[in-house]
């Protein structure tokens, strides 16, 4: 399971929390590691079928084939989209997750994070946290 909060969050780099979500995800398939499909469906309190269709994929692709680069693209990214709300939330991942899956964005017509990550839009989310790190006003 997920720790609560990430120790020690670095507040000027956003690589220290974003490797210990990698590292918890972390899974060695086959003689290679991976980013684990059921630790990230766990982590993110989500089911099979949510997560293929929030990726793209098969459900059983998720099982059969968690190595797939689509799976291992997704986690990527959905990664990349928690790192930089940790650093917003002081390394808080429930909140974080809390604030992905749930927040409605006004500039993105009011889609969440998850949502926009599944339409392929994880940079402009980037972007929007950055925004609001350096104190953007709207």
């Amino acid at each position: 399971m997920l720790s609560a909060t990430i120790p020690n969050p670095q507040p000027s780099l956003g690589l220290p929390r974003a490797f210990d979500i990698t590292e918890q995800l972390r899974e060695d398939v086959d003689g290679r590691a991976i980013l684990s499909p059921t630790r990230f469906i766990e982590m993110m309190g989500l089911d099979v079928g949510t997560f293929a269709r929030l990726a793209h994929v098969h459900r059983n692709t998720v099982a059969r084939a968690p190595g797939a680069a689509s799976v291992q693209q997704h986690i990527r990214l959905n990664i990349r989209v928690l790192a930089a709300a940790l650093a917003i939330t002081g390394g808080d991942v429930q909140r974080a997750i809390f604030w992905y899956k749930n927040e409605p964005l006004a500039p993105f017509e009011y889609k969440t994070a998850e949502t926009l990550v599944a339409e392929g839009r994880s940079d402009d989310v980037v972007g929007l946290l950055e925004s609001y790190q350096a104190g953007f006003t709207g």
